[in-house]
Parts: C-alpha cells; structure tokens; sequence
C-alpha cells in the first residue's frame, strides 16, 4: 500500500469543469441559505486550495448535522408530504433520530423524473447480457408504467406496508421494476443474486418471512445458461409465508405451477400511487455475515437512504440526467442498491447481466464503450486482472464518454491507480471509495474537485466525521488505525431484522468504542485530507465486493463426514489480489486428495455462491480456539499477513498455541 505525501498528483481536475460541478454550485447556494463556509466564485486555482475549500465544507457539514441535512433535502428537492418536526431528533448512536414526524416516499423520488413530458422517451434504463450486442433502452415513461402496474397487482394481492417482498434476481431492468414497485407500496425489498445456492438464500429470506418472491428461472453467466427452477422449487417450500411468486423467464421457461406470469403482472395502464410512510420506514433489508451465526439482516430506512444516496450521487459522483451509469454488481451486493441511487438525480443507469470477463477479461470495458458510460465503476480485483492481462481498453475502445471511474470492494493498490491512468484514460477522473453493505454507501471517496493521489482516496465524504483511532480512543493522523464515525449518518441501520432489544446491532458497531461507529477496516487518515484502506480488521470475507460470513462456509463444508472442522480466512493483498485458503481438519481414516478438494469446492459453488469457493484447501492437524471453544478468525488472519503472534493475539485466551504458531510459520513462507 502506498505511504501518504506522494508529492505529484495523478490526476487534477480542470479547474473551469470543477467550478461546473454540483458540489461546487450547493456550496455557494448552502452558503447564502445555511451558513455554509463561503466558496471563492473563481475556479479553484491549485491543490492546496482545493483541499482547504473542501475540508472547510466538510468540517461545517459534520459539525453542524442539522443545517447541512437540511441544505440536502432542500437542494435535491425532497417531497416531504408530511413536513418533520425537526432534522435531527436525537444524535445518539445507536438510535440517531432522523426527520422525526416527516414522511414521504423512495420510489416518487425515483419516479417523478418521469412525469415531465420531455422527459418520457429518455431511457431510464440500457441493459446488456452477454448475449446481446446493443444495449436495450427502457424509457422513464416505460419503468413508470411498469412499476405502477406491479405495484397495483401487489396491492391487489393484498401486499401493504411493512410486508416483504423477495427478489431473486440479477442485474436486470426487472429487479429495479421489483424494487421500485415494492417500496412504493411501503414492502420491504430484500434480493439476493441467483447465483447463491438455495441454503445460502433461505438462510437470509427465512429470518423475514416475506410474503411475494420475484425470480427468475435461470441467468447467464460465462457463456453458459444456469437452470435455477429447482433452487426456485426449494425456495418455495422452505419459505411457507410465501403467498405470491412472480416468474421471470430469463431463460424462456413457462412460469411454474402456483407462479404468477411478469409480463401479465406489469402489463397495466395507471397511475402510480406512493404509498406515504414514516422517514425510518423500512426500505429493503441487506445482509452482512458476521464470523458465526446468521447473515445479520441489516434494515435500512426509505428516507436515511433517500437523502445519503441523493448526496452522495449528486454531489460526490456529480451525477445528473446527462450521465450514464454503470457499475458492474449483482442484487447480492449493496453496489446494486447505490447503482439504482443514479436514478434518484435522473441519470439512465446501465444493467448487466453477465461475467465481466466473458468472452474474455476486457468485456466490462467493452460493455461500457457500448453504452456510452459516463461514470462507470468496478471492483479492484477486475482492475488488477485487467493489468494482468495486459489489456489496453482506452487504445483499443472508445472510451471518450468515460469521465469518472469508480472503484470499490476491496483497496485499488497503487499498481491499480497508475494501470488505470496508463491505459483506460490519462484524464479520467479515478473515485475509489470505501464505504459498506451497513450503511449501504460510502464512507469515503471521490470528490470532483480535488486531486487524486497515488494509492489514496481522496476525502471523507460529507455529513461522515471519519476518523482513524488506536485502541484507546484517540485519533490518529500519518498512522493505521480503527476506521470510526463519531456522528450519526441518515442511512445507517434503523436496525437488524429480529433483533428486538438491539444487542447485535450494537455489538456489530458500537461495542468497542461506546457511542461511535467502528466498522472493521483498518485506514490511515493523512495530514493533507486523503484516506488510504488497508483492509478489513475483522474476519468478514469480502470476495469481488460481495460480503459473505465464515459460518456459511462452514455449515457447507463440515457436512461432508471426511471434515471435522474447517476455518476459511480472506486476506487483501498488497498487489491488490485477495486470497481465500480453507484449513480443515480432517476426520480420522480420511485424506484430502484431489476427490474431496473437488466434492468440497463443488459443494461451496452449488450451495453458497462461486465467488466464495477458496483459492487452497490446506489439511491442518488442528485449529484454534478460544478458551470457551470459539474459533479463532481474526488473530490468524494477522498471522497470515505477516503480524508476528505476539501481537496478533492474547496467548492466554488461546487453548492450543502450537496450532497458532503453524499459521504464524505459514504467513512468514509466503512472504519470505
């Protein structure tokens, strides 16, 4: 990773574009209206200026959190039917109290960019699979129709507020209509992408019971036609609350017994109506694994994710009804969520159904060339393959559109920054950001007007007080520490599904430092604003952005009788690769040859998902634990990044430390 004060900048923006930028225009009108630090009307006119304008708004926008969330709703013209009693009930973490009083609804915010008659035959929406060469437009006046119409067959199968819906689904034009259409009958949306076998789906869709499954009969993925009818099947056994099943025949299938045809369900001519609900309302719930138990059913709320995703849009990504979209996700992944935040500020967002490496590594450039992408996003972990591959995709596509480029799900190392810089666009404008499925947004990340430096993301973003803190508490600058935010954000969780009396919400977040957020990376703040990511502090798996918990890997593998226990552990890597090794611990009699490493890999791609079958299978005498037998994650992931035992671990809370000292010796070989 690289070290701050990299002197030269890759990138700084043209001055005359920057004074252009929304962020620009909402901090000389947030001057006049809130108190907002007055912007110079002169274009920005070095670094150093750039960096002291920003960091003055930024410390207004988090010292003073009422009159700049405020200044949000009123800038992006936030339809309030029912006006708050304040901005910011109470601050406390957890339990920040948001808008109290207000209501209002995601879906109009949406929606309403089709209303205006020139407007209607704008797309909303270009969709490519790998199957087709021209994107397919979908107008603003088309996802109108078509979430009006589903969101009345809803209502007339009896489907109102606080009831869920269920997608399984990919990234296509009909997950948005889902979503859309469920949140504007005040359901609670929750998808998991289809390729999750059916356990690793039950295990987050049972914990809500929803009553309304939207699915697909199959999706496209490398070239080849996945059938998921009999995941479908179980699905809808294992999930007896269900009383609605909607079929999307991605693959041509006849809708299933019992199943309701899309195309008759969307077919309708109305009105929309938007059903008006409290701000914390429940919008969708996404899941983030904790190292045992149950995914942990994150609840986030339809104004808190309204009001981030505005600002964050419109201001950090400067997105408008000019641009066009892309980030490469599926609906497993929060990036799915923040990609529909594009429509929010009228822009046409471009789905994907496909591998981004089908036919071969350079076809998400491809995909983006096709469709004129403005702003266009990607995992580090494809921006290394493709320097990897030696790919040249701004000599060899038509990249002209592209004025920013966004990566996320794991930390761009440096080779990252210059490959993109060398060989997609000397002038692109590289948003790296960090953020998380919590808070279904960014933490950190671009900002158009300041320079983009070697390795480092450039700001935090605004409303976040993000600081680095050492483990007593105190913030750090120039040096690695707990990323931490001191103050509430809107779209952070009303809570977790089932989680009554709120203990594992606070445990997931506020148990090591009362009343702040910690949330699990470890970063260094710099002296000149920048923030470089180092990777996650805890034993979450991260694999190309999608989050999964330990415990689904081991529920999976530990049926096999040959395993008697396993421990899985993803490891960022300096060159931007992520290594995921499965230990297990082999029951008498058996041996790991090539037939069970198979039936254990096969077993993880067909019940939990292809991105999480592991790099190595590696046996091990025996494993770690705790001295009330919990296994230990977290130490041997240090271990394994090269923190010597001493320091990654309490020798005393541990009850066998030679098996410890195997993960200590092992980190050392593949660094030596």
């Amino acid at each position: 990773m690289s070290t701050p004060h990299q002197d030269q900048p890759l990138w700084r923006p043209d001055p005359a574009r920057a004074a252009e930028t929304q962020i620009v225009a909402f901090q000389a009108w947030a001057a006049e209206h809130h108190g907002a630090p007055a912007a110079p009307l002169a274009p920005v006119a070095g670094d150093d200026e750039a960096a002291a304008r920003y960091a003055a708004l930024h410390a207004w926008s988090t010292e003073d959190l009422s009159r700049f969330w405020r200044a949000v709703t009123e800038w992006f013209d936030v339809r309030f039917s029912e006006q708050p009693t304040a901005v910011l009930g109470s601050a406390a973490m957890p339990g920040a109290e948001w808008f109290p009083g207000a209501r209002l609804n995601y879906a109009e915010h949406v929606l309403r960019h089709g209303e205006a008659a020139e407007n209607a035959d704008k797309p909303a929406i270009l969709h490519l699979d790998e199957k087709t060469t021209e994107p397919v437009p979908v107008s603003w006046a088309e996802l109108r129709r078509q979430v009006a119409a589903l969101a009345a067959a809803l209502r007339e199968r009896g489907i109102a507020p606080g009831d869920r819906v269920a997608g399984y689904l990919p990234n296509i034009p009909q997950a948005i209509v889902a979503l859309l259409a469920s949140a504007a009958v005040g359901a609670v949306w929750t998808s998991c992408a289809p390729d999750f076998g059916a356990r690793s789906v039950l295990d987050r869709f049972q914990q809500l019971a929803p009553v309304a499954l939207i699915t697909v009969d199959g999706y496209h993925y490398g070239g080849k036609d996945h059938d998921r009818s009999e995941v479908v099947a179980e699905l809808r056994r294992e999930l007896p609350t269900l009383h609605t099943v909607v079929h999307v025949p991605l693959l041509g299938t006849p809708a299933p017994e019992g199943a309701l045809a899309w195309a008759d369900l969307t077919a309708g001519q109305t009105e929309p109506v938007f059903e008006q609900v409290p701000f914390d309302h429940p919008l969708w719930v996404l899941y983030s694994s904790g190292t045992t138990g149950l995914p942990k059913a994150i609840v986030q709320g339809q104004g808190g994710i309204l009001v981030e995703h505005l600002k964050q849009a419109g201001l950090h990504l400067d997105l408008g009804p000019e641009d066009r979209f892309l980030w490469y996700t599926s609906t497993g992944w929060m990036m799915w969520n923040f990609l529909v935040a594009g429509l929010l500020v009228g822009s046409t967002v471009v789905t994907y159904d496909g591998s981004p490496g089908h036919p071969d590594t350079g076809a998400f450039w491809s995909v983006a060339a096709r469709t004129g992408a403005t702003v266009l996003g990607t995992s580090a972990a494809y921006v290394i393959a493709s320097r990897k591959a030696e790919l040249h995709p701004g000599r060899d596509l038509d990249l002209s559109a592209v004025r920013c480029l966004g990566t996320t799900g794991s930390p761009l190392p440096p080779d990252g920054f210059q490959w993109i810089y060398d060989e997609v666009k000397p002038d692109v404008w590289l948003a790296s950001v960090s953020g998380g499925t919590d808070v279904c947004s960014c933490f950190v990340g671009g900002v158009p007007t300041l320079p983009v430096h070697l390795g480092e993301i450039q700001a935090p973003c605004l409303g976040a007080d993000v600081q680095a803190w050492d483990v007593q508490g105190k913030p750090l600058t120039d040096a690695v520490g707990e990323l931490v935010v001191t103050k509430p954000i809107p779209s952070m969780p009303v809570g977790f599904w089932g989680d009554e009396d709120g203990r594992r919400y606070h445990d997931s977040y506020f148990d090591t430092y009362p009343g702040i957020w910690r949330h699990g990376d470890w970063i260094t703040a710099t002296s000149r604003g920048t923030v470089v990511i180092h990777g996650r502090s805890d034993s979450t798996l991260n694999r190309q952005g999608v989050r999964m918990g330990s415990s689904d890997i081991y529920e999976v593998v530990e049926r096999l009788p040959e395993i008697r226990e396993s421990l899985v552990i993803g490891l960022e890597e300096e060159n931007g690769g992520y290594w995921m090794p499965l230990f297990v611990v082999l029951a008498p009699g058996a041996v790991l040859d090539s037939d069970l490493t198979g039936r254990i890999r096969t077993s993880l791609r067909t019940e939990l998902s292809p991105r999480h079958v592991p790099d190595e299978v590696i046996a091990v005498e025996g494993l770690p634990h705790t001295l009330t037998g919990k296994r230990i994650e977290v130490p041997v992931k240090r271990l394994l990044a090269g923190t010597p035992l001493d320091q990654a671990v309490n020798p005393g809370s541990v009850d066998n430390l030679d098996h410890l000292r195997f993960f200590e010796t092992l980190g050392r070989t593949r660094r030596s």
